[in-house]
């Protein structure tokens, strides 16, 4: 098994992490709402310092999520480079900003944590200093969850199907399905930012076609020879 191959198989791995992470952590801190969690609990900062463990093992599987991104990018940019470097760069730089942004959220969630257990000792009433306080990181970390891996994840799948659909790496109906579904998600996420109301739904072309293209990866994985065959 070559290099080429070995990356394709690791990406695809990674690649399904990359999703069943977030989605896991809605078993652990779903409460605190944003996307399909829905509304976050009224008494977010009292069910935070009730299940500290909960939500600590909820920042661990995200911090799995950020290293998982990091692992997608770094072995598709040896791939992705063989066509097209500025491709494989923008995907990259992309796909890095938004591991930053997973990691950014856990810090905020650790800090809500925090937060709450200070609040649970001084015994303040609901409204107060601490709730406040506990809004504003709570918006601080859905609008770093918008723009990371939102806004910033969609931009990094439409130049990676871009690239794909060039390069032939993978049949182009993937790739095609890939762009569409992605640019769908760009569009809802900055419709979103201007807190207009979408159905998740719109994000399941992208999602489902990031799990079959992952399964291509591990089985398939990518054909260079339309690479090699390209134009100088």
């Amino acid at each position: 098994m070559n290099a080429d191959r070995r990356a394709a198989i690791w990406a695809g791995v990674f690649y399904i992490l990359a999703s069943a992470a977030p989605i896991s952590t809605l078993f652990f801190v779903g409460f605190l709402g944003g996307g399909v969690a829905g509304e976050t609990a009224p008494d977010y900062l009292a069910t935070l310092a009730a299940n500290e463990t909960q939500v600590v093992i909820g920042m661990l599987v995200e911090m799995v999520w950020a290293l998982a991104v990091v692992g997608v990018l770094v072995n598709l940019y040896p791939i992705l480079r063989k066509h097209s470097e500025v491709a494989a760069l923008g995907f990259s730089a992309l796909r890095f900003i938004e591991a930053i942004s997973d990691a950014a959220g856990s810090i905020l969630l650790l800090t809500l944590l925090t937060l709450s257990q200070e609040a649970a000792k001084a015994g303040v009433p609901e409204v107060s200093y601490f709730q406040a306080t506990g809004d504003l990181l709570l918006a601080a970390r859905e609008w770093n969850f918008l723009i990371g891996s939102g806004l910033v994840w969609s931009l990094s799948a439409l130049v990676l199907n871009a690239a794909l659909y060039q390069s032939r790496l993978v049949p182009r109906w993937l790739s095609v399905w890939g762009f569409a579904g992605a640019a769908l998600a760009f569009a809802t996420h900055v419709l979103q930012a201007f807190s207009v109301e979408v159905t998740d739904f719109v994000f399941a072309p992208i999602g489902v076609q990031e799990m079959v293209f992952a399964v291509w990866l591990i089985v398939k994985g990518v054909d260079l020879s339309a690479v090699a065959s390209e134009p100088a």
